[in-house]
């Protein structure tokens, strides 16, 4: 039954991120055509936006090695369309590899704190700006879109809690390098309603407003969607997520899975919120994915829908 809540946004998008982040942990190397189904299926599922790799040192991330020949092959089936497909751009070399094949939206990721700075890009917390600076600067210059990420929004597994105004000071530094959007993640999943709340408002009190805003959850807690619901009561109006809660983090070990696809379509749609996404063509994939990775999604509505997605 659907059951609008009054106050909350009537439309939200969806940002697909299963076939980078969703698959950039796993230990299995899985092939480019594989991948490069996943991303034409969730596409064809009506996902509007569908993050399709990362252009990383593949000693960093084996799993996408294979980048530059996954976004030609998709770029020779889909045309246009593959060069509208998110890739992340970790430096400048990474850029340039995006620009050579002609995609117009890019994502850097950035650390809300000092030790995972360390650990994730070898560089303090202040010193990782000089990294994305010049990165961000060439990419506007291209014409291209710039999405920042920043992890550890929620609490760190080596610091613990972190403070709200220093997440807003770093996601206030991307923005004035030229950044879009700032997607906030939860890497390790620890958060909770009202902190995703006082994070929200602490931006809105320093002139970033909602629009400039995604939220990224993981569901190590279960609180993924409580945390989603906390969002829209704030204003916010685009989530990530990843088919079959497909991910982790290869730099944080107690992160589970993203928050999933069919997760969050199936709350909207209770919700009445336009999404335009296909929740059964979602769910296939998702079952389809799991046999290619040889065990059951984690999601529960995949398990629901789908009988356990194996």
């Amino acid at each position: 039954m659907v059951v609008p809540e009054p106050g909350l946004p009537t439309k939200v998008t969806i940002y697909e991120v299963g076939a980078r982040d969703g698959l950039q942990n796993e230990k299995t190397i899985v092939p480019t055509e594989v991948k490069a189904d996943f991303v034409r299926r969730l596409l064809a599922a009506g996902l509007p936006i569908v993050e399709a790799t990362s252009f990383v040192h593949p000693k960093w991330v084996p799993q996408l090695a294979d980048a530059a020949e996954l976004m030609t092959g998709l770029t020779a089936d889909l045309g246009e369309a593959a060069t509208q497909l998110p890739v992340l751009v970790p430096n400048q070399r990474g850029l340039d590899r995006a620009v050579e094949l002609g995609l117009r939206h890019v994502a850097v990721f950035a650390s809300a704190t000092e030790t995972f700075a360390s650990k994730n890009l070898n560089r303090t917390l202040a010193s990782q700006f000089e990294m994305f600076e010049p990165t961000i600067a060439a990419a506007l210059a291209a014409g291209m879109d710039v999405r920042g990420y920043v992890s550890m929004c929620f609490g760190d597994p080596w610091e613990g809690a972190v403070p709200v105004e220093q997440v807003v000071a770093v996601g206030k530094r991307l923005l004035d390098l030229g950044v879009g959007q700032l997607s906030l993640g939860d890497t390790i999943g620890v958060a909770t309603a009202g902190h995703v709340k006082a994070l929200i408002a602490a931006f809105a009190d320093a002139g970033v407003g909602c629009g400039r805003l995604a939220l990224h959850f993981h569901d190590t807690y279960g609180q993924a969607l409580t945390n989603v619901h906390a969002g829209l009561q704030s204003g916010i109006t685009t989530y990530d997520a990843s088919a079959g809660g497909l991910g982790g983090c290869p730099y944080a070990k107690s992160a589970t899975g993203n928050l999933a696809t069919e997760d969050l379509v199936w709350f909207l749609t209770g919700l009445g919120i336009e999404h335009g996404v296909d929740l059964d063509a979602v769910v296939g994939t998702s079952v389809w994915m799991a046999e290619q990775l040889g065990r059951p999604s984690p999601s529960a509505v995949v398990r629901a829908l789908a009988g356990g997605g194996s």
